[in-house]
């Protein structure tokens, strides 16, 4: 018998756990017995063919981001037909990503009170300058300027996605508007879809050896020893992120898309663990959209508007961990927050997730801009950057649930059946 694709996926991560914990071993007999060789080089040596599979499955992901994107989004405002319905879907799907994002961040601020998981922690700050990325944050004016791209050629190379997002929204309305002269370019981008569409299911048949090969990658070289004195802190994000995941995102799903929330994570199952593995929401976008329209029945012309922009701004897990890193790093240092700081932090994590970029580890850039706006010192990124993967992972995993449920819920307030 056949297993389904999210058992599959499943086992490849359990899988991909037992392969990280032996890889690790050999990687640390390797670096005591070879006192010359420095950790990097022994990681490389042993984790190299395991690291170059997990690659090639995000490369492979990555390659068909864009495409699928325009001709999604192209394609679904096109369905729409009318421009007011567009208003309607969209100004629904902004209520919601802009309410689960507030609702994340307050978890996370009350979670961090209440523990103080930075409370009697050291932050060396000698280790700042080894750590911290010559990346400069993006400011929230950049933010806004990238939506409108000078050049869409320039930005789908560069996977601005919200760039690609407003140009496919704005040629969408124009082809729906045109009439009879724009069928053929209305039919080449249905055809592409489905061309795209086909492409993914192949990829999603690769999905369980690369998931295999990413985790076992990532326990195989992080070790815990790095993450002892952070326990405090990695248990308050996790808290928050489940609480959130848990809780809040389900009672949501059923209070108005009127779907039993067990369910509806068994249909979209693949997708979160593909989020979690890779640490992409990006990545995971193509997956995403197969599991809501093949598992959940969800319209196309829904999941083409609704995801891609959800992979892009709403980023519920990122809000909920800056707002907690930063208070971290407050208490951390000594410094009180005040009630007004701890606003400021929760509109600035709701702001800077938006403009964060559905890579891994994108929301430690985005910190900047959280940091900055309190004053907080720079140099406590530091610290978190350690174990910044592995809640990455759960973030991620939360943020592309939580596009899942706002599409179904979007989904029926359209009036849609659900399956």
């Amino acid at each position: 018998m056949k297993l389904k694709i999210h058992t599959q996926i499943l086992i490849a991560i359990l899988v991909g756990v037992v392969v990280g914990v032996v890889l690790n071993g050999h990687i640390e007999r390797a670096h005591v017995a070879g006192e010359r060789l420095a950790r990097a080089d022994v990681v490389c040596k042993y984790a190299a063919g395991v690291k170059l599979i997990g690659d090639l499955f995000i490369r492979l992901l990555k390659m068909i981001i864009v495409p699928l994107i325009m001709a999604s989004m192209v394609t679904g405002v096109v369905s729409i037909g009318n421009v007011r319905s567009l208003g309607r879907i969209g100004l629904r799907t902004f209520a919601y990503y802009l309410a689960t994002t507030l609702l994340a961040v307050a978890v996370g601020l009350v979670l961090v009170n209440v523990i103080a998981p930075g409370a009697g922690v050291e932050m060396p700050a000698s280790q700042a300058e080894a750590q911290e990325s010559t990346r400069q944050p993006p400011t929230a004016g950049s933010i806004i300027t990238d939506i409108v791209p000078e050049n869409i050629v320039g930005a789908m190379a560069q996977s601005k996605f919200l760039s690609v997002i407003f140009f496919s929204l704005l040629l969408g309305v124009a082809l729906s508007t045109v009439g009879q002269k724009a069928r053929p370019l209305i039919e080449l981008f249905d055809a592409l879809n489905s061309v795209m569409l086909k492409i993914t299911g192949w990829i999603m048949h690769l999905a369980p050896f690369g998931v295999c090969a990413l985790m076992a990658y990532i326990v195989g070289t992080l070790g815990i020893d790095v993450i002892k004195d952070l326990a405090k802190y990695m248990a308050t994000v996790g808290l928050g992120l489940g609480i959130h995941a848990c809780i809040t995102l389900p009672i949501l799903l059923l209070v108005f898309a009127r779907y039993w929330p067990l369910r509806f994570f068994r249909h979209v199952f693949s997708a979160v663990a593909t989020a979690f593995s890779t640490a992409s929401s990006a990545a995971t976008l193509p997956i995403t959209m197969d599991c809501l329209e093949e598992n959940a029945g969800v319209s196309n012309k829904i999941t083409s508007f609704v995801i891609p922009l959800g992979a892009t701004v709403n980023m519920d897990g990122t809000a909920l961990y800056e707002a907690v890193a930063a208070m971290f790093i407050a208490q951390a240092y000594g410094i009180e927050m005040t009630l007004v700081q701890q606003i400021v932090i929760m509109l600035t994590a709701t702001l800077a997730s938006i403009g964060a970029a559905a890579i891994p580890s994108a929301g430690l850039f985005t910190m900047m801009i959280v940091l900055n706006a309190v004053d907080l010192p720079l140099e406590g990124l530091a610290m978190i950057w350690a174990v910044d993967r592995l809640l990455d992972m759960c973030r991620t995993a939360v943020n592309v649930w939580g596009d899942s449920c706002g599409t179904a819920i979007v989904a029926k307030l359209e009036g849609e059946k659900l399956t």
